[in-house]
């Protein structure tokens, strides 16, 4: 009779020895034989010192070839910024004694001197001229840069051109004969789940490869009005910025840009931007410097169900106009507050992002048609598009004040002359009805109407005073409408904000 310690010592050691060999073969995994006749032990204890493959192995993609193909056309880029000391300061009163003397033994009468701040980030060559493509935060604000190519070699760089906007940034070294370069891809073929390369210089360790896949596309992370990323799990870190990424073709299909991460490091979660914007940006950098793009003289935002149902929408889509800049392209077209953009050119328009790059992908002084929806109409206007210009300042954000009268959907409303002497400070001419107060819990509080919010409009009827403004508001709620549009000044900028009638005309 056998010891069933043994018997377990034995199975265990089967077990140990057959994942140490899957293990070990390291390129998929290995297939038990499947015999549907009983097996003597001797068979099983040979099979199992001895196992074999009855299935060819899986391999997974291998990247050596890729990497040594596109490896010489990846460069490390040093931008160094002269940083001024704070001045010598001391503590005493200054011209008295101690303070002459606090200055003798821990000052420099001469003030202290400027030192240099280094930045390392990543980039690659994209011409034969030695045209180097970075992201625009790598070498902001930098005296110098410095290209350090595959090779060791080290050249001085010149900014030929920056676009902030999108984050991107064009060099130029001349290494004294042709170099090696990278082909900018196309970035609408990538879709999320394919296998993609990155190569850069984190932490300064140049020359790092990582590999992940497409996550998603179209990622908005806020970081401009052009925000189309392509999100990624291959690892990036801090001096990878600027660096490209691969698709399996040797193609680059974007520029390592971003990550998100709570600690710093990579978490998988990193962003690139796509190359077909990249080809946009670095064609104009290269001919002028600078970047134009078309100019439309809107602010606009997103519109959700309530919104859609309070303008009579047939979906929650398009871009809804808030604001119309005087004398602005839009203007002069008959573009107006609370029309809802839904096409640009016969493109169509589905969130405020998509019309912000339609329209900076066009040329200015480009003539198209956007469509409109108006009072649940629709119209076609023609624009001329202009320049688009730096940004302009935003006003001072307004405070809060005590109300007076309340209304219907939980808001107490001021005029604009009793704001005023409150102390709340308003643009010069603002005529409307100011939110004095928003009643916890109420319509109001939850659409995110606040104290010092002045009502500009309700629907498309504009209103100079607290009772026009509350008059507006019943008969919007006396239609039938389940939902109401206000237009609203805040912080310098008109919204609109779409409040959801109460069902109950308690105060």
């Amino acid at each position: 009779m056998s010891n069933p310690t043994n018997r377990r010592r034995s199975a265990a050691f089967a077990a140990l020895l057959l994942a140490g060999t899957a293990l070990g073969g390291g390129a998929g995994w290995l297939a038990a034989p499947n015999h549907a006749e009983a097996q003597s032990p001797a068979q099983n204890q040979a099979q199992a010192a001895s196992p074999e493959v009855s299935a060819p192995q899986v391999a997974l993609p291998g990247f050596g070839d890729l990497v040594a193909r596109v490896k010489p056309a990846v460069v490390t880029i040093t931008a160094t910024e002269r940083v001024e000391a704070e001045p010598f300061r001391s503590p005493f009163p200054e011209g008295s004694p101690q303070d002459r003397m606090f200055r003798r033994y821990f000052g420099a009468p001469e003030g202290s001197r400027p030192q240099a701040a280094q930045a390392l980030g990543s980039g690659f060559i994209v011409d034969a001229e030695g045209h180097v493509v970075t992201n625009n935060h790598v070498v902001e604000g930098a005296s110098s840069v410095k290209v350090t190519l595959d090779d060791g070699r080290e050249l001085p760089a010149k900014i030929v051109g920056r676009d902030p906007r999108t984050d991107l940034a064009l060099l130029q070294v001349d290494a004294g004969g042709k170099l090696p370069f990278l082909k900018l891809g196309n970035s609408d073929k990538a879709r999320p789940g394919d296998w993609v390369v990155a190569l850069g210089n984190p932490y300064g360790l140049g020359g790092t490869v990582t590999a992940g896949i497409v996550s998603a596309r179209g990622r908005d992370i806020h970081s401009g009005p052009y925000d189309d990323f392509l999100q990624i799990d291959a690892p990036i870190n801090r001096g990878n910025s600027g660096g490209p990424l691969f698709g399996l073709d040797g193609s680059v299909i974007g520029v390592n840009t971003a990550i998100f991460s709570p600690s710093g490091g990579s978490i998988g979660i990193g962003f690139a931007i796509p190359s077909n914007l990249v080809k946009t940006v670095v064609t104009q950098l290269k001919e002028s410097g600078h970047v134009e793009r078309g100019f439309l003289g809107v602010s606009t935002q997103p519109v959700d169900a309530t919104m859609a149902e309070a303008l009579n929408l047939p979906n929650a889509e398009g871009a809804l106009v808030a604001q119309v800049e005087p004398d602005s392209p839009a203007a002069q077209a008959g573009v107006k507050a609370g029309d809802v953009v839904t096409a640009v050119g016969g493109t169509k328009v589905s969130n405020p992002r998509d019309l912000a790059r339609l329209v900076a992908a066009m040329p200015p002084g480009t003539k198209t048609e956007l469509t409109t929806r108006r009072g649940g109409d629709e119209k076609n206007l023609e624009v001329k598009l202009a320049a688009l210009q730096d940004e302009k300042a935003k006003a001072g954000q307004p405070g809060g004040d005590e109300g007076s009268e309340r209304g219907r959907i939980g808001i107490g409303l001021a005029s604009v002359e009793e704001a005023e002497r409150a102390g709340l400070d308003l643009p010069q001419g603002t005529q409307g009805a100011v939110v004095a107060q928003v009643r916890p819990g109420s319509p109001a509080a939850e659409a995110g109407l606040r104290a010092g919010d002045v009502i500009l409009g309700v629907g498309d009827r504009a209103v100079k005073a607290p009772d026009q403004a509350a008059s507006a508001i019943r008969e919007a709620r006396s239609g039938g409408k389940g939902a109401v549009a206000l237009r609203v000044l805040r912080d310098g900028q008109q919204v609109f904000v779409a409040v959801r009638a109460g069902q109950s005309d308690k105060g």
